[in-house]
């Protein structure tokens, strides 16, 4: 099997509530021997992170995000480009963001139950 994703730039469009995604995030690492202060201190990175995107988000803190990915952690992110704001835990933006693949051989991404058991057998070629 093979899994294609179409890249979108989160500049351009964002995914729809809710929609679990694979985000591109870019930022610095911060090293020992680093001065924080320095805005090119550090080492760039750009990664590929599961997360979800959506329109409104209430952190632990009762803070409120719009429009922002969020990891399985909890940490908020923003679209590329969009100010970050001085109480995001990491102001590394999402540049880009794809819709996750489907389940083998189903077009949907999460089964619950009965039909979780029965598709999975069916990829694994264990159906009755």
């Amino acid at each position: 099997m093979r899994a294609e994703v179409e890249w979108v730039d989160s500049r351009q469009r964002l995914p729809g509530d809710g929609m679990p995604v694979a985000a591109a995030i870019t930022g610095r690492f911060a090293s020992d021997d680093t001065d924080e202060r320095d805005p090119d201190a550090g080492q760039e990175f750009w990664l590929v992170r599961p997360m979800y995107f959506t329109t409104r988000h209430f952190a632990e803190d009762g803070r409120e995000y719009r429009d922002c990915f969020v990891d399985s952690d909890g940490v908020v992110r923003l679209p590329y480009g969009r100010d970050c704001d001085e109480t995001l835990e990491f102001d590394d933006p999402i540049t880009h963001w794809a819709e996750l693949p489907t389940l083998p051989g189903t077009n949907v991404h999460y089964l619950v139950g009965e039909k979780a058991e029965t598709a999975r057998a069916n990829a694994l070629g264990e159906g009755a």
